[in-house]
């Protein structure tokens, strides 16, 4: 049997399917990576359910599969993950060509319907999907945050961290498969420990990681503003393979909206923590997303983060249309009130400003030397980066292909040129 397991959503998913495909592979089960492929005869789709857009692709790709197995391409489809983890009930009831739906706590149950004996010795084991030389480690599950319109800890539960022996055994067999760089990963990086250790242990962890052979970078994914662990900052001082890079979602900056979002901080915090990163580690990269026509958001509000994103001009930003979750605090308060077209615009509007600050930073790299790595190859040109960028979501360096270079090997190039959102380099 060859089971195709396809992976909808973010990072946390990649994670648990190569975690379901380590269970299969000790079964000697053969599998593939591949939202394509209608060519195995089992597929299980890993889904997403965390706001409109990715719900409405998770159940395409399902009803896509259902039809195949309808007309017999395909023999058994199964559904897993945050989607079926929310609206089991409904989605047995809408699509019943799917011969079984799991939550996203039942790994046991999925591997013993694929007839395969589950494990557990294996939980610290990965066959990852990712290019070999990185790997998202995911250092905790679910959420104890109270967002109001965030369905996470609904779908995923509070938050529970996963033992630093756990992913220190993780990190080192990853390294030992050829992995350089590691991608922390979780719904909130600065909780990590308060739960298991009565204390946050992130500064401890990443301390520990980049002491492992072989880990050339270690990067941080986000990381919750409020409460924020310091000693990071000091632990990226100290050590080289930890990126100058964090990703942090700030979502607004208008004291108004970020109450009604209960975020838990305010305005002055946001500045006062931007103030830290930079004047402690002056080069470092800072990602941060914002959510646009949340319920209430005015005109004025909408200005004042217009002018939040031309002060600080981040390096990386990302933007969100505000989507209402069944069952979230805002869901049940306040009244969707803002048009998807008044979203749409001002999301467009962010993205139009951040754009020319993404050219600007970018032009000053012209003519500087960075180490890449090379992810992978793209026509005419190998596609690099610099450890201010994550892969699929951030910058991405081009280097022409007149020179013969390795996928996943690290290299000195010069910037040469600048896009909005690519540099060009050649090898220095």
């Amino acid at each position: 049997m060859k089971i195709n397991i396809i992976t909808l959503g973010c990072s946390k998913n990649t994670v648990d399917s190569e975690t379901l495909a380590t269970q299969l592979g000790a079964g000697n089960i053969e599998f593939v990576f591949d939202n394509y492929n209608y060519n195995t005869k089992t597929v299980v789709i890993n889904t997403c359910g965390f706001i409109a857009d990715a719900k409405e692709q998770s159940i395409n790709t399902i009803l896509n599969f259902a039809k195949a197995k309808t007309d017999k391409q395909i023999d058994n489809l199964y559904v897993i993950g945050c989607l079926s983890e929310r609206y089991k009930e409904y989605l047995e009831k809408e699509i019943p060509e799917v011969d079984n739906y799991f939550g996203v706590n039942n790994l046991k149950e999925i591997v013993e319907t694929l007839k395969v004996d589950f494990k557990k010795e294996l939980l610290g084991e990965r066959v990852i999907s990712t290019p070999k030389h990185y790997a998202y480690l995911k250092i905790s599950e679910g959420c104890d945050r109270k967002c109001s319109f965030c369905a996470i800890p609904l779908i995923r539960g509070k938050h529970k961290s996963v033992t630093m022996e756990l992913l220190i055994k993780q990190a080192k067999n990853l390294a030992k498969g050829g992995v350089k760089e590691l991608i922390l990963i979780a719904q909130d990086l600065s909780y990590y420990g308060l739960d298991i250790y009565k204390k946050q242990k992130l500064p401890e962890l990443i301390d520990k990681l980049s002491n492992i052979k072989g880990i050339k970078r270690i990067r941080l994914h986000y990381a919750y503003p409020a409460n924020f662990p310091s000693e990071v900052i000091e632990i990226m001082k100290k050590h080289k393979n930890i990126c100058k890079y964090i990703d942090i979602p700030f979502q607004h900056i208008n004291n108004n909206v970020l109450k009604k979002m209960k975020r838990g901080h305010d305005k002055k915090l946001i500045f006062k923590l931007i103030e830290k990163f930079r004047t402690e580690i002056p080069n470092i990269a800072i990602r941060t997303t914002i959510i646009v026509g949340y319920p209430g958001e005015t005109e004025d509000n909408f200005d004042e983060l217009k002018e939040f994103v031309k002060k600080i001009k981040f390096e990386r930003l990302g933007v969100f249309t505000y989507s209402e979750e069944e069952d979230t605090f805002a869901g049940n308060n306040f009244d969707d009130n803002i048009t998807d077209k008044i979203k749409q615009a001002r999301a467009d509007e962010i993205m139009q400003i951040q754009q020319q600050i993404s050219l600007e930073l970018n032009k000053n790299k012209i003519g500087k030397i960075y180490e890449i790595v090379i992810d992978r190859e793209e026509h005419d040109f190998y596609i690099g980066r610099t450890e201010f960028d994550s892969p699929e979501v951030d910058n991405e360096v081009l280097i022409n292909k007149n020179i013969k270079l390795q996928i996943g090997n690290y290299y000195n190039v010069k910037i040469t040129d600048a896009g909005d959102f690519d540099l060009y380099a050649e090898l220095f």
